[in-house]
């Protein structure tokens, strides 16, 4: 019988592998255990039934019972320890305890009850088998949890079984180790497969891929580059998930293991400097540029230097006095200048804030102010939707009033702002008028030399020895030669492609 049992549990060792942990001998008996892994169909819902209480998020079913679900695709192992006797299989079943870390300890009776029943219909044959493909494939399903799991209730059933070994303690020690340990699971799969980086598409382990909260993955060469141009242009509130339509952001921690200290000194700086600018009531000192707070009155004091400066002027604080205007402050500066009771060293550092002025003035005279942060924003050309580069608020350019980044189109529907300014429609008009008439006189004067554009079919003269023609009727790009749409120039003209110059 020794014999038999030994080489049952080789044969359980070949067939579960490294899930099978060998204990030794207890009083003279082989001891051994399994760690079943549970058969999951692709994703299962986990519910637990909360009082109000509980501070997670929740769906209110009624006035003092909440249901906080989760999905995951992995679940703690079943470890079934066993004790074969000397008997065993003839008379007797194997001596066993079950433990499952997130069950509760009426279920796991359950579950060991089956396994006796197992025992009794398959007397003197081997069941250790049958157990563990039993729990691996039925063992949700025999407790009702086909479609959902049920977590609880705690500490209502006593359970004098000492084959019963529960870990199952409270929903706030729960519902986090299921949820790390099917994390865990999928970063272990994840590692031993080759996956395909969605910006430079090339194909690596899964070891020198970086997950995101978003569960998004790119490798790690190209989050490093990423994170390192956004640094470096300022741009440090696009510091999120690249994949498109996610706005998730970045988390410091991921970002201090892709910047280097420089780099990461340097997004904390930025960032500090950006959350000061969207606080309404926070100002900065003229002297030294310390962050100050404002008070009701537009009134600041700084907390390093201790100079009292009016917030709207920047000027020392005056109570009861109307602020200077821009023009006025300006033309004192540039009546100091002729002054000669100035020192030349005074006269450089007012030269220095009359520029200063002046750049303020030209900018205030073709910007507007973001409603947000009051930064300067100046508009080339495009429609009246902004948006805000350093606090990323949408406004109108026209009214300079806030609008809804959810709907920012919205604001324009009522019509009391137009989306395109009329004299731009009118420049943009001109411009392709303009281009069409260039247009129809070159290929009056060149008739002989061009070709018709593939797209529209309209005719382009092919001017001096460039190959490369532009449509003027629908701005399509396309080769002399060869007659197709160009839609990049490097990759179409060279060694192995067109001439994009040639006689004719």
């Amino acid at each position: 019988m020794a014999c038999e049992s030994m080489v049952q549990i080789l044969v359980v060792e070949s067939i579960y592998g490294e899930n099978v942990f060998s204990l030794g001998r207890w009083k003279g008996l082989r001891c051994f255990q399994i760690h079943i892994n549970i058969d999951v169909l692709g994703e299962i819902a986990i519910t637990a039934k909360l009082n109000s209480l509980n501070q997670v998020e929740t769906v209110s079913r009624s006035s003092d019972e909440f249901l906080y679900t989760f999905k995951v695709q992995y679940l703690p192992p079943v470890v079934l320890t066993c004790l074969l006797p000397k008997s065993y299989p003839s008379r007797q079943s194997p001596i066993f305890t079950l433990s499952v870390k997130w069950l509760e300890p009426v279920k796991i009776l359950n579950l060991c009850s089956k396994l006796d029943s197992i025992w009794a219909e398959q007397q003197g044959q081997e069941v250790i088998y049958p157990w563990v493909e039993w729990l691996h494939g039925s063992s949700l399903s025999h407790l009702g949890f086909d479609e959902e799991i049920t977590l609880g209730p705690y500490g209502m059933n006593l359970v004098q079984d000492e084959r019963v070994i529960s870990g199952a303690e409270c929903f706030d020690i729960d519902i986090p180790f299921l949820r790390s340990y099917n994390d865990q699971r999928h970063n272990e799969n994840f590692f031993k497969e080759l996956h395909q980086c969605n910006i430079c598409f090339s194909e690596y382990a899964g070891s020198e891929f970086i997950r995101l909260p978003c569960k998004h993955f790119f490798c790690l060469k190209c989050l490093q580059t990423f994170a390192q141009i956004h640094v470096k242009e300022g741009t440090v509130s696009n510091l999120q998930c690249p994949e498109a339509k996610c706005t998730v952001m970045i988390p410091p921690g991921l970002l201090k293991h892709l910047l280097d200290n420089t780099d990461y000194e340097r997004w904390e700086s930025m960032m500090l400097e950006k959350t000061l600018a969207s606080m309404s009531d926070i100002v900065y000192c003229p002297r030294c540029e310390t962050p100050c707070i404002e008070d009701e009155d537009q009134h600041a004091q700084c907390p390093k230097c201790y100079f009292s400066f009016c917030t709207l002027c920047r000027e020392r604080r005056h109570v009861g006095i109307a602020c200077m205007s821009l023009d006025m402050k300006l033309q004192i500066l540039q009546d100091r200048q002729n002054s000669s009771q100035l020192k030349e060293d005074q006269k450089r550092r007012e030269r220095e804030k009359i520029n200063e002025m002046l750049s303020m003035k030209e900018i205030h005279r073709d910007s507007k102010l973001c409603p947000s942060c009051d930064m300067a924003i100046s508009r080339t050309e495009g429609c009246n939707k902004m948006k805000c580069g350093n606090c990323e608020q949408y406004f109108c350019y026209r009214c300079n009033k806030a609008i809804d980044p959810s709907d920012p189109y919205g604001h324009f529907r009522d019509g009391s702002c137009e989306l395109f300014p009329r004299e731009m429609v009118e420049s943009w008009e001109e411009r392709i008028n303009h281009r069409q008439a260039v247009g129809q006189l070159q290929a009056e004067l060149f008739p002989q030399r061009g070709s018709t554009c593939p797209n529209c079919r309209q005719f382009n003269a092919k001017i001096g020895n460039n190959n490369h023609l532009f449509c003027w009727a629908c701005q399509s790009h396309y080769c002399y030669l060869c007659k197709e749409i160009v839609r990049r120039g490097t990759k179409h003209y060279g060694p192995k492609g067109c001439k994009q110059h040639s006689e004719g």
